[in-house]
């Protein structure tokens, strides 16, 4: 429980005791920075659903379980290895551009204010999890997808499941079924009538780019519109309640809204919602002094590398302008998150909003923050807030 409440300073002894770490399982644990951003281009650590499955699955028990749900997405840029992972990372550069992203800005802003109206209106309490910051991502990316109105109670079920993967396999894969019979048909649909959305860019790109199956563009698809969601909603909440933690940064940035966007790559350093990303030895390599045998997994704990005093002077102190941020909360090298800059787009928007409308802004009385019992994801459950 310590742990789930404050992780980084087990971190720190790992750091100091063991960088380069194996458990029992026989899996690798690294949490310095040179090591892990090392080790996010190096491609004899791969990221491919076949290998990843394999060694899921020889682990037994639950995670035999999980590997069925890695096999289940098939082939996506975010499971492959080059040359796949650049030809299908190519086909989600051309339809998510930076324009693209940029172009929503207004619309985030629309659907921020309007979330926390209802919010104020329903009275002087809120969880922001519930009424801000899961709201949004869903709202942002049935917009950008295309998503109608009327389907979106159904595939916020569906997100909210994939959200918790690991607690339920059964239904997280039944789920995952449903959810890609019902992207099979917006697919269709929008061969027949095209639109400005982004699965429409998707299909058109395909069109040009015959070596894209409809398996890969139905799981690029799934990915894109999934990927982001749970990260945006904890990049929001973690950072909020970062801010309400240290009320010297939380005034700067009221005196200088200008501050924001520094602001949210240094909250997304503080308290990273990725904990750890996997990978899986594809050959034989060194790291730290240990040999790392082809076939085991490797956790990179990006949580522990945002917090090395060897990358950040003064790491465990929340500063909004802190200087050459180079964090890897969104990963780094081939698998640099595409979603990164709309996850960052609607944290800069939510928390400048906040933070503007709500000069009162506090944790309501007696409210503990409440953390999901999982240790790769920073998450909170509920963050109970007065204004």
């Amino acid at each position: 429980p310590e742990a789930r409440r404050d992780p980084y300073p087990f971190y720190a002894r790992m750091r100091r005791e063991s960088p380069v770490h194996r458990s029992a399982q026989g899996v690798w644990y690294l949490t310095r920075y040179a090591d892990v951003e090392a080790a996010l281009s190096d491609l004899r650590l791969s990221n491919d659903r076949d290998r990843m499955t394999r060694a899921y699955g020889a682990l037994g028990g639950d995670l035999k379980a999980l590997s069925r749900l890695t096999d289940r997405l098939g082939r996506v840029m975010t499971n492959t290895d080059p040359p796949d992972h650049a030809r299908l990372r190519r086909l989600a550069n051309r339809a998510f551009t930076a324009r693209r992203v940029e172009a929503l800005r207004d619309g985030v802003q629309r659907i921020v204010d309007r979330l926390i109206d209802e919010a104020v209106a329903a009275g002087p309490t809120t969880d922001l999890i519930e009424a801000v910051a899961s709201p949004l991502p869903m709202s942002v990316v049935c917009e950008l997808f295309g998503i109608p109105d009327e389907d979106r109670p159904q595939v916020k079920s569906w997100f909210r499941r994939f959200g918790r993967l690991s607690e339920d396999i059964d239904k997280s894969e039944a789920a995952i079924e449903q959810y890609e019979e019902y992207l099979s048909g917006l697919i269709r649909q929008r061969r027949r009538e095209p639109g400005d959305d982004l699965i429409s860019a998707l299909v058109a790109t395909q069109a040009q780019d015959e070596r894209l199956t409809d398996s890969e563009l139905l799981s690029t698809c799934f990915v894109l519109i999934t990927a982001g969601d749970e990260t945006t909603t904890h990049l929001i909440g973690n950072g909020v309640l970062a801010l309400l933690r240290h009320p010297d940064q939380l005034a700067r940035l009221r005196a200088d809204p200008g501050l924001i966007r520094g602001a949210v790559d240094e909250l997304a350093r503080y308290d990273t919602v990725t904990q750890a990303i996997v990978r899986v030895v594809a050959e034989d390599l060194e790291i730290g002094g240990r040999t790392l045998r082809e076939g085991e997994l490797v956790y990179l704990f990006l949580g522990a590398t945002n917090r090395d005093p060897e990358r950040f002077e003064d790491p465990d102190r929340l500063d909004l302008s802190r200087p050459g941020n180079r964090h890897l909360s969104f990963g780094h090298g081939p698998h640099f998150c595409l979603g990164g800059p709309l996850a960052k787009l609607q944290a800069e928007v939510a928390i400048g909003t906040l933070v503007r409308r709500l000069p009162e802004l506090r944790l309501a009385d007696g409210a503990v923050p409440d953390w999901r019992p999982n240790p790769l994801q920073r998450r909170l459950s509920t963050l109970l807030l007065t204004y």
